[in-house]
């Protein structure tokens, strides 16, 4: 430890740090060429080839090129997600606004079996009919 001083020590970890960095933003690029639509396949290809054949020149050029459509494809993609999600969740609820959902069902079988429209048979069948 006496031959490595506390400074090396220090930017061998800064240059680790920005290595690492840059690995992030390398496959971040990618992952973004990929999922443009505004882009078609050859935009595509040449984008990939010049970020991978010369990295940092490539990278530096589509981060100044298209770094702020970046952004935006990662809120719509976001809220398409979200939106995607909270219909899951409606649907699964059953709270859906196309139909009933099924404890809205449940809850009308159980006023008809109360009311007595339909017998604790007719109920059971209905019930399991439903929650099959």
């Amino acid at each position: 430890m006496d031959d490595y001083p506390l400074l090396n020590l220090f930017w061998t970890m800064l240059w680790f740090f920005l290595w690492i960095m840059w690995l992030f933003l390398l496959f971040r690029v990618i992952t973004d060429i990929f999922r443009s639509h505004d882009l078609n396949g050859w935009a595509k290809a040449g984008w990939l080839v010049l970020a991978l054949v010369v990295p940092f020149l490539g990278v530096l050029i589509y981060v100044i090129a298209r770094g702020g459509s970046m952004g935006k494809r990662d809120v719509k993609e976001a809220e398409d997600r979200e939106q995607a999600f909270k219909a899951y969740v409606r649907e699964a609820a059953g709270s859906g606004g196309a139909g009933k959902g099924g404890v809205d069902e449940l809850t009308r079988l159980a006023d008809l079996k109360s009311s007595g429209a339909i017998t604790d048979e007719e109920f059971q069948k209905a019930k399991t009919k439903l929650l099959a």
